[in-house]
């Protein structure tokens, strides 16, 4: 049987069925981005209240993304073997428990321990979150799509603040990890119905599982739209599933790029952004203070990620992803600089925009295309490792700049990174705008583009 998945989905219009598939993996993905930036929020009080200590909340962050370091790399192996679907089941249920139990830490140690395991649970959901509703959304709305998916994560980041701004004073920062942990577990439960990706079961030989549920997808997007068009031919494209796959001519060059720019947004949100609060407290003002510092300019996350989102399918990744760092460059050297209050906080937001235009491009959009489907989860997963395993030494490498050179020291590091991400995506950058999955993995970006990648045998058909 020639199950012909890819052209099958691309082809169906914009429907209820992809817009609860949305909803399906993008609450998850909410929780997710509320979970890793908690951290925000809660480190700001333990330090206050002497809980912690600075070094131990630099130990916290890294062992979150040591934890996320490993569910990433695991994630991108067990989903290419066993389904998408039973990765983004397994990793909402391990962090939602792991932050339930932090809710209950008796000290910091503790609190550290579980904080890994949280961060198990979140590298994996990063990685298969993405990769799923990729696989599911037509190359017209693709962009848009999994940008509003980033637009999910990086909600988190103002519901965090804002409710450490409401609750922390009046409850404690505890209260923080029983709202992430019930979210996910409630989650947990929701996503049940959520369906095995076709192109997975295509790619994994299971092609009569494949061929009903795109009939099913099929009905239910006709029964909206009515008569769907045939799907176009499109070569078919075998690639090899062994792990050495990964280091061929055609796809080396792009994991390199994927995890260069996963370790530069990685060191950004993580290095910079996830610190705001310990910053301002460290220099002197009061808890309430920095929240409110704090969530102000976390407000630029959801602009940013809707800016991301809209851009993408119209001017191109590439373009937005050199555009958005060259602004973030501009604005990051003019923030040391600011010590008027208010200022301050536009020239924060006007710099967190940009940045997280990138989160939206970079973990949403951009990485998630550049590879085949039988190694997608697997190619992810290693520059998701990449990405999160610099930001285990971030921490410490930030609280040594902060204390010798201050936030100047910081930023610094920040945007020379950001410098370099321009010229690797101008030179090696793929673009993948309008194009749909099979057709990306199938062109080498540097050659002429009937130059194919893999085993292609015709088009199968139709």
């Amino acid at each position: 049987m020639t199950v012909n998945a890819g052209a099958r989905l691309d082809r169906l219009p914009m429907s209820a069925f992809h817009r609860r598939i949305m909803w399906l993996i993008g609450i998850g993905m909410f929780f997710d981005g509320f979970d890793i930036y908690v951290a925000s929020t809660v480190l700001g009080a333990t330090l206050k209240s002497g809980f912690s200590t600075l070094p131990q909340n630099a130990l916290f962050v890294s062992m979150t993304f040591l934890g996320m370091t490993i569910g990433a790399f695991a994630t991108g192996f067990l989903g290419d073997r066993f389904g998408r679907r039973f990765t983004y089941q397994a990793n909402l249920m391990i962090f939602g428990l792991a932050s339930l139990a932090s809710a209950f830490a008796p000290n910091m140690i503790f609190l550290i321990v579980c904080r890994f395991f949280m961060g198990v649970g979140l590298g994996a959901e990063n990685v298969v979150g993405y990769a799923t509703m990729t696989e599911f959304v037509p190359p017209r709305a693709r962009g848009r799509l999994q940008g509003i998916m980033a637009v999910f994560v990086v909600t988190g980041l103002p519901i965090s603040a804002l409710a450490g701004l409401l609750l922390v004073p009046l409850l404690g920062w505890r209260v923080m990890f029983v709202l992430g942990g019930l979210g996910a577990i409630a989650v947990w439960y929701a996503r049940k119905q959520l369906p095995e990706s076709p192109r997975w079961l295509a790619a994994n030989g299971h092609d009569r599982e494949a061929d009903e549920l795109l009939n099913r997808i099929e009905a239910e997007v006709a029964a909206e739209k009515g008569p769907l068009p045939p799907p176009s031919p499109v070569a078919t494209v075998t690639f090899s599933r062994s792990f050495t796959s990964l280091f061929s001519a055609q796809i080396l060059p792009r994991l390199l790029v994927g995890c260069l720019v996963l370790i530069v947004i990685n060191t950004l949100l993580y290095g910079f952004v996830t610190w705001l609060p310990t910053f301002f407290v460290s220099q002197g003002m009061d808890i309430a203070k920095s929240f409110m510092f704090a969530f102000v300019m976390s407000l630029g996350a959801p602009v940013g990620s809707g800016i991301g989102a809209l851009t993408a399918d119209s001017w191109g990744r590439k373009s937005v992803i050199i555009g958005a760092s060259a602004l973030a460059i501009i604005f990051g050297a003019i923030y040391p600089f600011v010590e008027q209050p208010v200022l301050l906080t536009l020239v924060g937001l006007a710099l967190v925009i940009p940045i997280y235009v990138l989160v939206a491009l970079l973990f949403g959009i951009y990485v998630p295309e550049l590879f085949p489907t039988e190694i997608r989860l697997r190619a992810a997963g290693i520059c998701n490792t990449f990405g999160r395993g610099a930001t285990v030494v971030t921490p410490f490498v930030v609280v040594w700049l902060f204390k010798h050179d201050g936030i100047t020291g910081v930023l610094a590091l920040m945007l020379s990174l950001l410098l370099l991400q321009i010229i690797v995506v101008a030179v090696w950058g793929v673009e993948p705008k309008g194009r749909g999955l099979e057709d990306i993995a199938a062109h080498d970006a540097h050659r002429p583009k009937d130059t194919r990648l893999g085993q292609i045998s015709p088009p199968p058909p139709l």
